[in-house]
């Protein structure tokens, strides 16, 4: 917690003003017990008369509304400062995740990440606007009554120092127990976002296989889980208020009692008995208010050392000294991998085990294999979004991790294999790939991606608006828009990762053809697990559990690499045991 407190240094004027208009609020609050003992001892008993009590009520009015006026200040800075400090630290929350690294956030995860940016921000929030209305506002109360009971009477100011050492004692045990309990309240918050997202992300699949009832099922276990530890530590966070009230009429009982025997003996008058009660009133109204503020700040406590996690999870991409000189010239790009192996978040069997290959500049590069056998690793390694364990990956002979990432990708138009669009204008989504494109570069893109007939059948062309995931076009419309937005830039890198998937043998033909006539003549990467899509390419990689079982042509590999005439084969099976396949 003390970490974040960096995201109130711009508000340090409102973080010390509230405080300070509270403390102003509470010595109000504390004549008013005295003035009141003065009308009492004074004005009904003391025959001073009407004129001394309207006197001595104009005077509680005024601290009424000097009080009100210094609380309702200490509110609205309390606020500007909580706000602002919520709006940085979410600012800064944000832009750690974009920067994480794949493997850190892999690790994380999707849920976790929205439940730390919402609810634990949020959470702090509170925890903030409370701390700075009531953290010097109730201890001073409750130390300032206890003084003024001491300056009474002796006597009840040792009953009143009893009852607040009691007190405390027990708060404090309550937050001791529940701030582990809190921290795995909100973990199970977690699996509920988990639950929830792939249920909602997963609708239509769910409703094809009739999985809703297993669906609720998963959902009421984990929502249930979340309710029994909310319900348990809610109910010790219950006991506060009542323990707190049981301890201070306990002791209001003895300080009546014995406020009457010293009346009786002419130690004290009847006003400062009612002094008396009127601040063990204040004390408690306090220490309730003090409770709840340190159960909320419990929950801050656990919120912020989950959001503290992701702030202080370091980059684990290595990166070099600076390649000196220019690293791209010309058009493409010489990829080679030198013996690569890689794997993930440092698990002991290898995604890729001995990669070794050269995609010279120009050159199409197809990868096949089964699933799971290492083709997303491979291409996910020339952009540098994961290290290599071992080996080198080496664009126009220098290692991914001295080029710098951000240059590195600047030079590589990516398609990864889920289509992706964002809420917007089909213009805005293109032009990710290049923020001033002309709409003539951007059609020319779309043709080559062959998504051309796509605009076309929109009213609007261009600006069409996209939806949230672009949930207003089909599969092969949005593989083939994101083909589109990574041509854009004219890359000197293109990587295909299965982003042909959802298309007809024709259009991806089609798409493979135009690609070959791109006069940037870009170097080409293209996962498929389609021969049909990589027969043409110069060379192709037939990966088989993180391992490179063949190279060469389509041709070539026919002939030489059994898995690669098992896949085809399947595929065409017309064509087995034609004398040329090709």
């Amino acid at each position: 917690m003390r970490k974040l407190l960096k995201y109130l240094k711009n508000y340090r004027a409102q973080a010390v003003t509230a405080p300070l208009f509270k403390f102003i609020e509470a010595c109000f609050e504390l004549f008013v017990p005295v003035i009141v003992a003065a009308i009492i001892d004074n004005g009904v008993t003391g025959g001073r008369g009407t004129g001394y009590i309207v006197y001595a009520c104009l005077i509680l009015i005024a601290l009424g509304f000097a009080g009100l006026a210094a609380s309702v200040s200490a509110q609205y800075f309390a606020a500007r400062a909580a706000v602002g400090f919520s709006e940085e630290l979410r600012r800064d929350l944000f832009r750690k995740m974009q920067s994480l690294p794949y493997g850190c956030a892999d690790e994380l995860g999707t849920p976790k990440m929205i439940t730390r940016i919402t609810s634990d921000v949020n959470q702090l929030q509170s925890g903030v606007n409370l701390v700075l209305r009531l953290f010097m506002r109730s201890p001073f109360i409750v130390f300032g009554a206890t003084a003024m009971a001491f300056a009474i009477s002796a006597v009840a100011g040792g009953i009143f120092a009893l009852s607040v050492g009691a007190l405390f004692i027990i708060v404090f045990a309550v937050m001791f127990v529940c701030v582990p309990l809190y921290k795995k309240a909100q973990s199970r918050l977690d699996g509920v976002t988990t639950v929830t997202r792939e249920s909602l992300t997963g609708a239509r699949v769910i409703r094809a296989f009739c999985k809703e009832d297993d669906e609720i099922s998963e959902f009421r276990y984990r929502n249930g889980n979340l309710k029994k530890s909310q319900i348990f530590v809610g109910k010790i966070s219950a006991l506060t208020n009542p323990l707190t009230y049981a301890i201070v009429n306990v002791t209001i009982i003895v300080l009546l009692y014995t406020g009457a025997v010293q009346v009786g003996e002419g130690v004290l008058t009847q006003g400062k008995v009612i002094a008396l009660y009127n601040y063990m009133s204040q004390i408690l109204v306090e220490l309730i208010k003090l409770a709840n503020l340190i159960i909320t700040v419990t929950k801050s406590f656990a919120s912020a050392g989950r959001i503290s996690e992701v702030l202080e999870m370091q980059k684990t991409l290595i990166s070099g000294e600076p390649a000196a000189g220019e690293v791209f010239k010309g058009a493409g790009a010489e990829v080679e991998f030198v013996n690569v192996c890689a794997n993930y978040n440092g698990g002991e069997v290898n995604a890729l085990d001995g990669i070794s290959f050269t995609a010279e500049s120009g050159q199409t590069i197809g990868i096949i294999g089964g699933t799971g056998s290492g083709k997303t690793t491979l291409v996910n390694l020339i952009p540098h979004f994961y290290d290599a364990v071992s080996g080198e990956v080496l664009v126009n002979g220098i290692n991914v991790n001295r080029i710098g990432d951000e240059k590195l990708r600047e030079s590589c138009g990516i398609v990864p294999q889920r289509a992706v669009l964002f809420e917007g204008t089909l213009r805005e989504n293109i032009r990710w790939g290049k923020n001033d494109a002309t709409d003539e570069e951007i059609m020319q893109a779309i043709k080559t991606a062959q998504a051309e007939e796509v605009v076309a059948s929109k009213p609007s062309g261009l600006d069409e608006r996209v939806e949230q995931g672009g949930k207003n076009f089909s599969g092969g419309q949005r593989q083939r828009l994101t083909i589109a937005r990574a041509l854009v830039k004219k890359p000197k890198i293109l990587i295909l990762d299965d982003s042909a998937s959802a298309l007809d043998y024709a259009t991806d033909a089609a798409l493979n053809a135009s690609l070959e006539k791109l006069d940037y003549r870009p170097t080409v990467f293209i996962v498929s697990q389609r021969t049909s899509s990589i027969r043409r390419a110069d060379k192709i990689l037939v990966l088989d559990g993180g391992k490179l079982v063949g190279t060469g042509t389509h041709e070539q590999l026919l002939k030489d690499c059994a898995l690669y005439r098992e896949i085809h084969f399947s595929q065409f099976p017309e064509e087995d045991g034609n004398e040329n396949p090709a």
